[in-house]
């Protein structure tokens, strides 16, 4: 299994956002970014992370920092949490699960005594370089918005 760390060259990437349109890590060349992933769309863990950076997104604008959220769920399932939400950041789909296997938050999970395959809620800052700038595993999303707006203040 793929670990990452701080310093580490931001795996490559391509997916398809909520609209169909391709996203790329050198898209961001010159930006920094927020690159978040969670399980499951309008589940409620991820409804409050996304909700969280969506409440916060005129702060990490100011501070020149893009958001992204990645899970393995397709473009109709995407669009739909983006409205209901009013999600004003793009969501990229996974569903072959490459990407999320390459940044290493795909893995062997266990809720009520069940074992199968997940991401597990994580955080990547990546700077302006396409370079790692911080990692958040295992992310608890109650109070994950401070973390990271705190780790963009340094």
């Amino acid at each position: 299994m793929v670990k990452l760390k701080a310093g580490d060259k931001a795996p490559d990437f391509e997916l398809n956002d909520d609209e169909g349109n391709k996203v790329k890590l050198s898209n961001f060349k010159g930006k920094k970014f927020v690159l978040y992933f969670y399980p499951k769309d309008d589940t409620p863990g991820c409804t409050k992370e996304a909700c969280d950076f969506r409440d916060n997104l005129s702060s990490l604008k100011r501070l020149n920092v893009e958001v992204l959220g990645v899970s393995n769920d397709d473009e109709k399932s995407h669009k739909k949490f983006k409205e209901k939400f009013s999600l004003p950041f793009r969501l990229l789909c996974d569903v072959d699960k490459k990407v999320s296997k390459g940044y290493g938050v795909y893995e062997l999970k266990k809720f009520m005594g069940k074992s199968y395959h997940g991401i597990t809620r994580s955080t990547f800052l990546i700077d302006e370089k396409g370079k790692i700038e911080k990692i958040f595993y295992k992310v608890n999303p109650e109070n994950h918005i401070e973390e990271v707006m705190v780790a963009i203040s340094k």
